[in-house]
């Protein structure tokens, strides 16, 4: 195995810099799209922000310092608002438009990629 395949996805990305940057990117996104953005009307923003930044953190393979809730917990009061797959969808769009913004490489886009999308069911509580 070369050095980088060893390496977390986390690390190749960039690290705690990427990770930032990216959610910053991420959100300016999410809260700008009229499709989705009802779904944070009542969120508190900066703990949100703050909380994707330590749970992509450790989905990504870095330092675990996430508290939250479980994904499906944590998702079900906007599941309960209506959250569904076309969501699910636009979101990640978003994020793959935020890793090329970042010129992430392609295939490290559809690494992270994937692993969003192996959550799909819990985060809209399947």
């Amino acid at each position: 195995m070369s050095e980088n395949q060893t390496m977390s996805l986390y690390d190749r990305l960039g690290g705690e810099a990427a990770v930032n940057a990216a959610v910053d990117i991420f959100y300016d996104k999410v809260l700008s799209d009229y499709r989705i953005n009802r779904f944070f009307d009542k969120t508190d923003m900066a703990k949100q922000v703050a909380h994707l930044k330590a749970f992509m953190t450790v989905a990504f393979g870095g330092p675990n310092e996430y508290t939250g809730r479980s994904l499906r917990d944590g998702h079900a009061r906007l599941v309960a608002m209506g959250l569904n797959d076309s969501h699910f969808d636009i979101v990640m769009e978003h994020l793959g438009a935020t890793m090329q913004q970042l010129n992430v490489p392609a295939e490290l886009i559809e690494e992270a990629a994937a692993l969003v999308e192996s959550v799909r069911g819990e985060v809209l509580g399947k």
